[in-house]
């Protein structure tokens, strides 16, 4: 039997350093598919070139589009964006320009090929009072810099006995991100989406123009960069509406086997008062109990879950959530217990968690780092 033929050491060395210094050029961009006169700019120094840049804005959560952009912007005012989006227009030919928050867009929505992105966190690190976030107690409302996080937001408004009403599941996100898509979690169904909740935007329209819209000023603009994708223009400001803040949260998951039943349950108390979060999910045969998303059983109930899964291969959950302060905390338990009579959960298949309403909020996060922490340690 012959032998396998070994492949030179030295051909190997040429092989991985040929594929490195191919990567490396394809992420090169290219400076000469932007307007020479773009050298002589005010926001001409805060442009970057380097591989570190353009790596990070030519990719997104989704992994999916990768776009390589001739340039970055790191701007360090609103006005900086204004000027790259004057001049790019005033080109024979316009490029495009790109809005990137924490970059958890999943299809390249804020990519731009042989453009400019624009890093909008740049902007965190210079406000003259080192805050974006401008809260009034006297009109339940936030002013917030398209930039900021939502996990930011979140312990500003706190901070005065205030938080929004609506938001999204992961809060490490940017206020511009979130309302140029929509703002979806479980509290949409009392509240509506995180787009329903704002009074006010301040917008860098695709001409450059900076206007301030809402329902009742310049109303066109202000529902298309709701939930427009970035398409209309940036977001730079928005005013978002703002309500006492719980302290903590009771959170039940109920587990069904049968679809009919758990929708029909949803719907059910989707239409009774009292609940403030309500979503669905599913758990398959082959997917664990506990997950990045939300650890939320315990060891010995996970394996009796996993016992059920083995039965009947998917199961559906219903996550409803009641906050709670002080003055409600005695006669939170019984308000629980009335919102899941007649409902048709799996018989011992309901479980109860007691968090703050911070925890609550941020369990996404939590998750994240959780598994991120076992994946380094080899844990599965």
């Amino acid at each position: 039997m012959a032998s396998p033929s070994l492949i030179p050491a030295h051909l190997i060395v040429f092989f991985v350093v040929s594929r490195l210094m191919s990567i490396i050029g394809n992420l090169r961009p290219s400076k000469n598919s932007l307007p020479c006169e773009i050298d002589s700019l005010g926001v001409h120094a805060k442009l970057r070139y380097d591989l570190d840049a353009i790596g990070l804005a030519s990719t997104d959560y989704g992994n999916i589009v990768h776009e390589i952009p001739s340039a970055v912007l790191y701007p360090t005012s609103i006005d900086d964006i204004i000027e790259l989006i004057k001049f790019s227009n005033e080109c024979p030919l316009p490029f495009n320009v790109a809005a990137r928050g924490h970059g958890h867009s999943v299809r390249g929505q804020a990519m731009a090929h042989d453009g400019v992105v624009v890093n909008m966190l740049s902007l965190k690190k210079h406000y003259k009072n080192g805050n974006g976030i401008r809260v009034s107690t006297s009109g339940n409302y936030a002013d917030v810099g398209g930039e900021q996080l939502w996990i930011d937001v979140l312990n500003a408004t706190l901070e005065h006995g205030l938080a929004p009403l609506s938001w999204t599941d992961y809060l490490y996100l940017t206020v511009g991100g979130t309302l140029s898509n929509a703002g979806f979690s479980g509290q949409t169904f009392l509240y509506g989406p995180q787009i329903s909740n704002v009074l006010e935007l301040d917008v860098i329209t695709g001409k450059g123009d900076f206007m301030t819209c809402s329902k009742d000023q310049n109303s066109e603009l202000f529902y298309a960069v709701l939930g427009g994708l970035g398409l209309f223009g940036i977001i730079t400001r928005a005013r978002i509406v703002l309500a006492k803040a719980p302290k903590r949260v009771k959170w039940v998951r109920m587990i069904y086997s049968d679809f009919s039943i758990f929708t029909r349950d949803q719907e059910h108390l989707i239409s009774t008062k009292g609940l403030e979060y309500l979503e669905g999910s599913l758990l398959m045969d082959y997917t664990p109990a506990n997950n990045w998303r939300s650890s939320f059983f315990s060891p010995s109930n996970e394996s009796q879950i996993i016992s059920l899964l083995k039965k009947h291969g998917i199961l559906y959950c219903l996550d409803m959530v009641k906050y709670y302060d002080d003055e409600t905390a005695n006669s939170v338990d019984k308000d629980v217990q009335m919102l899941q009579e007649g409902l048709n959960f799996i018989p011992g298949f309901t479980f109860m968690r007691d968090e703050t309403y911070v925890d609550f909020l941020n369990r996404v996060r939590r998750g994240e780092i959780t598994a991120k922490i076992k994946r380094v340690m080899g844990c599965s």
